[in-house]
């Protein structure tokens, strides 16, 4: 009786463990997909049903980089990097002290500056467009890619500030009273002891930002035109009114994804450890 008592959990686990694997995978097929169907030529991508078994080729990723006579897709890859980085380093300077004020010296109705921060994030943003286009306009920073820095700062910091906020309060306040006792200043407490601290957090909260950034497309796309191309908007450029060539986009698709799986891959263990930072009270 004892030994079947123990089982259930077991059993339990397993069918949970079996459960994530699936869910895993069924995730991971169409990236897989598309994956394969970078590598098949246009007229087999074209098929219907598609045939796993035909042959492979680089066309694709050749025409993608521009070996086809089209264009090159690195001022792109550079001007998203670029906004991405950039912006995403501007909100965490400035989230972590304003986390550091709403958590661990929170202010009056701390709860309420919180919600007027994620309130921010209700407005459409397609209600913006017309007055930033006629901002950008008139300022002369259309097709600038600063302009696509401020405007990601802006758009990630409210998201930012609500995270770190949770990841923040985690924070040891009697480590922080110490600091302040040996005499250290706001700006060094929040750079070699606080940062140190919520370092999971604050990778999660980067990557999160670094991901939006990076994938933002409608402002990119109205805001901007050769100079400041990113690269979701590079990728817009396959579609065309001959039709749309599945296996360019594809590749297209696979190597400009390529960062944000690198960098997710890279801070794996920061991110999980970030996610669950502030779960448990």
């Amino acid at each position: 009786m004892a030994a079947s008592v123990k089982s259930r959990p077991r059993a339990r686990g397993a069918t949970l463990g079996l459960a994530a694997w699936l869910a895993g995978i069924l995730f991971f097929l169409p990236v897989a997909w598309m994956a394969l169907t970078s590598f098949h030529s246009e007229e087999d991508a074209a098929t219907n049903p598609p045939s796993l078994a035909a042959s492979l080729t680089l066309d694709g990723y050749r025409d993608f980089f521009g070996a086809g006579g089209g264009a090159s897709p690195w001022p792109s890859l550079v001007n998203s990097t670029v906004a991405s980085v950039v912006s995403t380093l501007c909100v965490l300077v400035l989230a972590l002290p304003a986390a550091y004020a709403l958590s661990i010296r929170p202010v009056k109705k701390w709860t309420d500056v919180l919600f007027f921060f994620l309130s921010t994030k209700m407005l459409p943003v397609v209600a913006g467009l017309l007055p930033l286009y006629l901002f950008a306009k008139n300022t002369g920073l259309l097709d600038n890619i600063w302009l696509l820095v401020l405007l990601y700062t802006s758009m990630n910091l409210p998201i930012a500030v609500w995270m770190m906020q949770s990841f923040l309060a985690e924070v040891p306040k009697p480590v922080i009273e110490a600091a302040q006792i040996d005499g250290a200043r706001l700006p060094t407490i929040l750079a070699r002891v606080v940062a140190p601290i919520a370092l999971p957090g604050i990778a999660a909260t980067s990557l999160i930002c670094f991901i939006f950034s990076w994938n933002e497309l409608l402002f990119a796309r109205v805001l901007t035109g050769v100079v400041a191309q990113t690269a979701p908007v590079f990728l817009t450029g396959f579609i065309t009114s001959q039709g749309l060539f599945l296996a360019k986009v594809c590749a297209a698709s696979l190597v400009i994804s390529l960062p944000v799986l690198a960098a997710g891959f890279a801070a794996q263990d920061k991110l999980v450890q970030g996610l669950s930072l502030g779960a448990v009270k």
